[in-house]
């Protein structure tokens, strides 16, 4: 019985987010899910992102927190619309809380949506949102451990940011290792050597996000 439960709310949440999937779609928006461990950086780097890219495309922020609206306010300094989704304890957003959040942005005028997710290893890389590609932080400081503890989060996304790097010298991270470890898990990973607090690599990382908007909108 609990495996089926389990089945069903899975089975539900990938219908609701093939919904959303198709309502992006005809709105022309890509559409992101930014993923990582609590502290690895996500809101820092897309304050970064958008100010590389504000001028070139329209960008709109969902944020996904257990509580507070701190990140929200963060992004919405830059005079980007941005949507709070508090999960009140749960560990990762779902389609449904995604589908419910974009009656409060206007499509027509993104081409960029990217959904900050709930801080965790585990959770968000098992639910689809809608989204066209997943990217994962992770950051120098956390160790080379976390593509074999937690494989699902890095075989999931596109694109790994490495953050952090003004502090690599300062730890035992190694990049070779970490490119090691994603040849067997996501040989097709695109790796994104970043420092938020730097603006290291944001260029790289930006206009990448750049050329698949753009591809969307080709469309």
């Amino acid at each position: 019985m609990k495996v089926e439960l389990v089945t069903n709310v899975l089975d539900a949440n990938t219908a609701i987010a093939e919904q959303n999937r198709q309502f992006f779609a005809a709105k022309g928006v890509f559409v992101l899910n930014l993923m990582s461990a609590p502290g690895a950086g996500k809101t820092t780097i897309l304050e970064k992102t958008i100010e590389a890219l504000k001028d070139q495309i329209r960008i709109g922020v969902i944020e996904g927190d257990i509580c507070t609206t701190r990140d929200a306010e963060r992004i919405a300094a830059l005079g980007i619309p941005a949507v709070q989704i508090n999960t009140d304890g749960a560990c990762h957003l779902d389609a449904n809380m995604i589908l419910r959040s974009l009656q409060n942005l206007s499509l027509e005028d993104l081409d960029l949506l990217v959904i900050e997710n709930v801080g965790n290893l585990v959770c968000p890389a098992e639910f689809d949102l809608g989204e066209h590609y997943k990217a994962m932080v992770i950051s120098v400081t956390e160790g080379n451990d976390k593509p074999t503890k937690y494989p699902l989060m890095f075989k999931e996304s596109q694109a790994i940011l490495v953050n952090k790097l003004d502090l690599l010298p300062y730890t035992d991270f190694s990049l070779e290792v970490l490119k090691q470890d994603l040849e067997t898990l996501n040989p097709q990973a695109q790796v994104f050597p970043i420092s938020a607090r730097t603006g290291e690599g944001v260029g790289a990382w930006s206009q990448w996000l750049v050329e698949l908007a753009s591809s969307i909108k080709s469309k």
